[in-house]
């Protein structure tokens, strides 16, 4: 479990195709720090430490991580934001995020918004359910609140401090990003279909 709230951002430093799996050595001020076998989110996706080398870590996706995540697209030299699993003696600074991608979306517009900067994202309509206005929603790891809610559509506003912290200040129009709706939004929904 995690909380949004990114750590610090890693570099991929290789890619390595393994059938259908994909494994990424990952170079960050986290990585030597991090345990084998630990999980830790990595643009919002949970993986599993597998190797440290220095300030290098190794994980693997599989097949269908990299079939519902951005991480298929993943190469060398991009910006992966990363987050320690949540210590239940923390604070709960974000909202509760799994690290389990629900879809992925695309940045629609950027704009300049006088001190923080205003992104429009589209995304699958079928998950239209499980998004409130001021609600929670998690992009590439990092916890954030939607407005300007439409069914395919919704809009967040992104600090200063948190463009500087995070890969969100590298995405651009076009640019592909992992999705996690709210956890307590998705039992809600399940509950109220099961009725």
């Amino acid at each position: 479990m995690f909380t949004g709230i990114i750590e610090t951002v890693g570099k991929v430093k290789e890619v390595i195709s393994q059938g259908a799996n994909k494994t990424f050595w990952i170079q960050s001020a986290l990585s030597s720090e991090l345990k084998i076998d630990q999980s830790l989110s990595h643009d919002g996706v949970c993986l599993t430490v597998e190797d440290i080398k220095g300030d290098t870590h190794k994980v693997t996706a599989v097949a269908e991580t990299l079939k519902k995540t951005s991480l298929q697209g993943w190469a060398t030299g991009i910006n992966v934001n990363l987050e320690r699993s949540l210590l239940l003696s923390s604070r709960l600074d974000g909202h509760l995020v799994q690290g389990h991608v629900d879809a992925t979306g695309m940045c629609k517009k950027i704009k300049d918004a006088n001190g923080s900067r205003e992104f429009t994202f589209s995304y699958p309509k079928n998950f239209s359910r499980l998004l409130i206005e001021k609600g929670s929603i998690c992009i590439n790891g990092v916890s954030l609140t939607c407005f300007s809610l439409k069914k395919d559509s919704f809009k967040v506003a992104i600090i200063p401090f948190t463009l500087e912290h995070t890969n969100m200040q590298s995405l651009k129009p076009g640019s592909i990003v992992n999705l996690e709706f709210d956890l307590l939004g998705k039992y809600i929904v399940r509950h109220l279909n099961k009725e």
